[in-house]
């Protein structure tokens, strides 16, 4: 059983795309991930501990909620896919991919060549480098089935 932690942008389905290709060739995966909803991302430190009057505060009691799954998910992964999408800047997947390459976990980084310049810190501590989802599920496959096909 692989445990594979699915970091970086919240705006698409490409996790959906890597967990429906991985159940569709039966490998043995376990996947986790940040709260994708984005409001509740956002809000839940409001929503739990309070109002605030400054937005600084709000995003902090909420990225410190957020860390603690975040933490505990990375810790406890095998393999790590960090996606870094063409709209946003994902500032905290790429400090989600320092904390695992800390960790010495494997790390997956799925973007275009356009992001190749402004992450090629992240690359260089990436097991592999992928321009999409299909790649990144293909090395999943390799590792778990040893197969190219």
């Amino acid at each position: 059983m692989l445990n594979v932690y699915l970091s970086g942008e919240i705006h698409s389905d490409w996790r959906k795309e890597i967990i429906e290709l991985c159940k569709k060739e039966n490998l043995s995966v376990i996947f986790t991930s940040p709260i994708t909803n984005h409001e509740d991302s956002d809000n839940c430190g409001v929503e739990i501990l309070g109002s605030e009057e400054k937005n600084f505060w709000k995003d902090n009691k909420g990225a410190k909620i957020n860390s603690i799954k975040t933490k505990k998910s990375i810790q406890d992964c095998d393999v790590m896919i960090v996606k870094f999408g063409e709209k946003y800047k994902q500032w905290n997947a790429a400090f989600d991919a320092g904390y695992a390459s800390a960790l010495n976990k494997s790390i997956i980084v799925i973007h275009g060549d356009e992001h190749q310049h402004p992450l090629k810190e992240v690359d260089a501590s990436a097991s592999a480098v992928a321009k999409d989802q299909y790649q990144a599920f293909r090395i999943l496959k390799y590792i778990l089935d040893e197969s190219l096909s």
